[in-house]
Parts: structure tokens; sequence; C-alpha cells
């Protein structure tokens, strides 16, 4: 797992408590894990994924991760339709740890309660809570 120091965070995105990131693109919000999340799973050798057209619920599990270490759910930060499915995950599971804020996102969500979004942490109080979790690990 990297030191705390060494992960990145993005400004324009928002956070889980589950360690997902969500950014707004357009109208709707793309989705994926953050570098926390893909440091502490290690190396991704499956992705779970939901269909387009799947409904999504806020803090519910849409999909999963499997690493060589552990399977992981992934939750959604918003609730929505899926619209967009990263379908390079499916022979390319690694992306998500060679680039968890570029070609390793999962899915595009259509909001159903734009607020949602507004309620996720903003980078600099997911980096304060990050830092207590990275802590227990």
């Amino acid at each position: 797992m990297k030191e705390f120091n060494e992960l990145i965070f993005k400004d324009d995105a928002r956070y889980t408590q589950t360690h997902e990131w969500a950014k707004k693109e357009g109208n709707t919000v793309r989705v994926g894990v953050d570098d926390f999340s893909q440091s502490a799973l290690g190396d991704i050798v499956y992705a779970e994924l939901p269909e387009v057209g799947a409904e999504v619920h806020a803090g519910a599990a849409f999909g999963s991760l499997e690493s060589t270490k552990a399977v992981s759910d992934l939750n959604a930060p918003v609730s929505g339709k899926v619209v967009k499915v990263n379908e390079a995950l499916a022979d390319s599971p690694d992306l998500v740890n060679k680039d968890p804020f570029g070609e390793g996102w999962m899915i595009e969500i259509e909001p159903s309660n734009p607020a949602e979004f507004d309620k996720l942490m903003a980078v600099d109080a997911y980096k304060e809570y990050a830092k207590g979790e990275h802590a227990k690990h």
C-alpha cells in the first residue's frame, strides 16, 4: 500500500466514505475508486459492473472489484440510471490500478437527485477522512 503522502487526490472530484470518487460530466456523474482504495486492494483482477440502464441508489452496491487480496463492493455516490459503463475494464481491470481517476473509471450515472452530489465530501474533507483510514492499515 502506498504511503499517505504518495496518494493522489483530485480537486475536481467529490468522495464517499467508501472511497469512490464522483465527478460531474455535463448532466452525468462519472464514478470510480480513488487512489487510496486501489492501493489498499492491490492488483485488480476483475471488475463486476452493472449494465447500462440499471438503476443505482446512493450508498448501495452497484458492483465489485476483485483483487489478489479480496473482493470489495463498489457503492454508488448518487442515485440514478447507469448511462455508460467502462467496457475496457472487462479486458483490462488493471486500469483501475494504473489510472484510477482516468482510464480506470467505472460508470456514469444520470442522477435522479442531483442534490446528492453536493452532500459528497470535497477533497479537503476527504483527505482528512482518508488520513484516518490510512492509519488503520
